[in-house]
């Protein structure tokens, strides 16, 4: 009788971390265990909590270590890939330096993968999400920031430095005068598509607009009363000046998919996030931008799509990456 394979897939963010172990088809094997990051604790108790999630998301599945083949740990912020490093994550400080592979494969004795959040939740909407059916697929994510992936056949595009598929820094309005980036820069995609860019265009445009709109209700609101999924409600009701950020923003996301098609002509390309949760007219909103201004030929035929995985891509792609790893095929 065949040995069942069983992964762990852990994603770490700056809140909380999830983890759950997943079959060799994908699907978990139980609902994903919730454990709080509390990073201002420390990177030591940091570790400890990733690894006593670990240790109940096997016990959630009914299994026990021994059953573990591999483990994929997914975190966020600058990072060693290679070398199984978080360096100097923005929302993990204080941590550096912190050895996360190293530190639970000798917790658990197994084989253990270490992967951006953004290209493990990728990977996961690749292996057995939207891009399931494609050979290669880049994920937009959509959030505070805007992050990414591509996957080009099994490959994860890490880049030599770690850093491959961070298109939210893709320059898509001048350098000397774009709208300021949160890396420092200006003109990048996240200073434009953002959900909190979003919430700061609306409040930009209300200055301007003359004619009526419910947005003005949420002049003075702050961004607790105030995000991006009120703007896309409005747009769907019809509210004419949400409907204008909204299609700017389709706009501007259009704009970095384009450059993605030109760079490495991709099968497919998904938004994931929040905002996809406004549907099939924001997503044709996009596609008709794409097919304005993309590259001709590969436009024709490149698939522009919305993530079917939503939160639980990151560790159910963390555990695929484990997959790879061990087994060297999708």
């Amino acid at each position: 009788m065949a040995v069942r394979s069983i992964y762990v897939g852990l994603d770490v963010g700056g809140t909380t971390m999830k983890a759950a172990a997943v079959d060799d088809e994908g699907a978990p094997l139980s609902a994903p265990v919730v454990m709080d990051t509390r990073p201002e604790r420390g990177q030591e108790a940091g570790l400890e909590t990733m690894c006593e999630t670990i240790r109940r998301a096997v016990a959630a599945a009914g299994l026990g270590p021994a059953d573990v083949t591999a483990i994929g740990v997914a975190t966020p912020g600058l990072m060693d890939i290679k070398a199984g490093l978080i360096l100097d994550p923005p929302n993990l400080k204080p941590w550096k330096n912190v050895p996360v592979r190293d530190h639970i494969r000798q917790a658990f004795g197994k084989p253990t993968v270490f992967q951006n959040d953004a290209n493990a939740a990728a990977y996961g909407e690749f292996w057995v999400g939207s891009g399931q059916d494609a050979n290669s697929m880049v994920l937009f994510t959509l959030g505070t920031g805007v992050g990414g992936g591509i996957i080009l056949g099994d490959v994860i595009a890490e880049g030599q430095h770690s850093h491959g598929g961070e298109l939210g820094h893709l320059r898509i309005d001048m350098p000397d005068r774009g709208r300021l980036c949160g890396c420092g820069a200006r003109g990048c995609l996240e200073a434009y598509a953002s959900a909190t860019q979003v919430v700061k265009r609306a409040r930009e445009d209300m200055a301007a607009w003359r004619g009526s709109s419910k947005l003005r209700a949420f002049y003075t609101a702050n961004d607790d009363e105030f995000t991006a999924k009120h703007v896309f409600d409005l747009a769907a009701a019809g509210d004419e000046l949400a409907l204008k950020v909204v299609d700017d923003t389709a706009y501007y996301l259009a704009l970095g998919a384009c450059a993605v098609v030109a760079t490495v002509d991709p099968e497919m390309i998904v938004f994931g996030g929040g905002m996809v949760a406004a549907g099939e007219w924001f997503r044709a909103k996009i596609d008709g931008y794409v097919r304005r201004y993309g590259l001709p030929f590969p436009t024709k035929t490149v698939k522009v799509t919305f993530a079917m995985l939503g939160s639980d891509a990151g560790f159910i792609g963390a555990a695929g990456c484990a997959r790879l790893a061990v087994r060297g095929t999708a």
